[in-house]
């Protein structure tokens, strides 16, 4: 069996990543770091922020998240990987 494994099982790497067309008129989780318990849209869609953890690889904040949609244990995603709507949670 070969290293790679089998091809119809890979999880394509675009859909890891959210685009900002995913949600319009959001912005990445860089340009502003949402706050714990602020709503946010990741991969799998809506999550709440559980936790604001330390640094990853890309330098943005690691993002521990509970999805709104499914009962599901947290799960971490760096916050360039996600979108949080435009200005302050308080607005």
């Amino acid at each position: 069996m070969s290293a790679s494994g089998n091809s119809s099982r890979r999880i394509s790497r675009v859909s890891l990543r959210v685009t900002l067309s995913d949600q319009p008129g959001w912005i990445i989780g860089t340009k502003r770091l949402p706050s714990v318990g602020e709503e946010v849209h990741c991969t799998e869609g809506t999550a709440e922020v559980a936790s604001i953890l330390g640094k990853t690889g890309d330098g943005s904040r690691l993002l521990q998240l509970r999805l709104t949609a499914r009962p599901r244990q947290p799960f971490f995603a760096a916050a360039s990987n996600v979108l949080v709507p435009p200005g302050s949670p308080a607005e």
